[in-house]
């Protein structure tokens, strides 16, 4: 007694688009992290866990960090942000936006592939050209043509994530 199925091939590629759709539509909108830190996600002591004592801190709660080729900024989300955005209270106190300022960085928009890239925009100034992804939460910003900030900021999707309703 024979009992071989005759599947089209079809049905395994439909049912493997499906699989795919399914797996990449639940994964969860993140900003763009940097050395373990992610905004919206990692609070304050983690951040010091991470990048050791700050050398500095602002009133506003900005703690600046040397870092190889560099220095840091850390914002964090402060109860202000938290209403005018309507998020949920929770976030307050995890960080807002990375920025990391580099000293002698021989990146450039070709370098870093930005010039084709469409998923940035460019806007350029007479000194300056600035390249973003706020879908990523990334911008770079290049004087006279080299790399000079990094900034790590929440993704679009995830700021809408994180209202409350």
């Amino acid at each position: 007694m024979k009992t071989a199925t005759n599947l089209s091939p079809r049905y395994g590629v439909i049912a493997i688009a499906f699989v795919a759709a399914l797996i990449f539509s639940s994964v969860p909108a993140r900003g763009a992290a940097w050395n373990g830190i992610e905004p919206l996600k990692t609070r304050r002591d983690e951040v010091v866990k991470l990048l050791g004592a700050p050398i500095g801190e602002s009133p506003d709660g900005v703690m600046r960090f040397n870092v190889i080729g560099g220095s840091v900024q850390v914002s964090f989300v402060n109860d202000r942000f938290v209403t005018a955005k309507k998020l949920r209270t929770e976030l307050a106190g995890t960080v807002l936006e990375i920025v990391l300022q580099h000293e002698h960085s021989s990146d450039t928009p070709e370098s870093l592939k930005l010039l084709n890239n469409h998923a940035f925009t460019r806007d350029e100034t007479k000194t300056s050209t600035i390249f973003r992804n706020m879908k990523e939460g990334l911008i770079y910003t290049f004087l006279e043509g080299m790399l000079r900030t990094t900034r790590y900021t929440f993704a679009d999707d995830q700021l809408a994530k994180a209202r409350r309703y």
